[in-house]
């Protein structure tokens, strides 16, 4: 952790909104004249689209049913940590980018599926934000979440995360329901041992949970609306956060406590919610830094 140089990261499974959270703060940035280094989760993966492909092939050949995007082996868990003590340490690492689509990988005369070099960041930046799968990943032979400041879980209820998987998978990439669930029950190991543990080392979670019934996800017709839900944000500690209840339970209409540290919001409500508690936690940061 560094108060002159901090690090901000927002951590979910794929397919679990974290991009909801991402918007959230880049309202915030560019309300308060924040300039952030952004650091994509996806940059960190070992294989590019094509090398996965072939390494999935040879995984299940020797007997690895496991093998996928959620575990170490194919991620530089090392280099994501050097990222970030780097940039603790002195404000300046290098980034790369993976290039998902044709308009992304245009501007830089690649092709779709394949890394950017690494390259030095820009000087002057406030903060670190990364978003991705593994901003508080610990294993054996690297430890991310040591040198967070600020780490945001966003962990629908595991159902609705396979439905928002499964619709956005297939509208957008164009994957068949059961090459979904194919990828769902690969990933599950990688899941249960790397991705949910996050969760316990998180400053504050927020957990969108459906009033209706999802109870099968692998037949919903339609994904549950922010309306029919509700989202449990839980502060770890809420005294280091200086989180006011009060004064966000009066902001938030409808809003209640179900816990000493957990606050309930309408699902209409959640982006909202993360601006009014993540402003003046990331002010106070960014105050810190002298």
């Amino acid at each position: 952790m560094s108060k002159k140089h901090p690090i901000v990261a927002v951590t979910g499974s794929s397919g679990a909104g974290t991009t909801t959270v991402k918007r959230a703060f880049e309202h915030i940035f560019r309300r308060e004249g924040i300039n952030p280094l952004v650091v994509e989760g996806d940059s960190f993966h070992r294989y590019d689209r094509a090398s996965m492909k072939e390494a999935m092939k040879k995984a299940e050949v020797e007997g690895n049913v496991n093998f996928s995007h959620f575990g170490p082996e194919a991620n530089v868990f090392d280099k994501l940590e050097e990222v970030f003590k780097t940039y603790g340490a002195s404000g300046a690492c290098k980034r790369r980018y993976y290039l998902h689509s044709d308009e992304e990988a245009k501007p830089y005369g690649q092709n779709p599926g394949e890394f950017t070099p690494w390259e030095d960041i820009p000087a002057g930046t406030d903060l670190l934000f990364y978003e991705g799968l593994h901003g508080g990943v610990v294993t054996a032979d690297a430890n991310a979440a040591q040198h967070v400041d600020l780490l945001i879980g966003v962990v629908p209820i595991v159902n609705l995360e396979w439905i928002q998987k499964i619709f956005r998978d297939n509208d957008e990439r164009g994957y068949a329901a059961e090459t979904i669930v194919d990828t769902i029950l690969r990933r599950m190991h990688d899941y249960v041992h790397f991705i949910t543990p996050q969760f316990s080392r998180t400053d504050i979670n927020f957990q969108r949970v459906p009033t209706v019934d999802t109870s099968n996800p692998f037949i919903a017709r339609d994904i549950p609306t922010p309306d029919e839900s509700f989202v449990v944000i839980r502060f770890r500690d809420p005294k280091k956060l200086n989180v006011n209840f009060p004064y966000l339970l009066s902001m938030l209409e409808g809003s209640f406590m179900s816990r000493r540290n957990s606050l309930v919001v309408p699902g209409g409500k959640m982006g909202f919610a993360m601006e009014v508690i993540l402003a003046p936690i990331i002010e106070n940061i960014l105050a810190q830094r002298g």
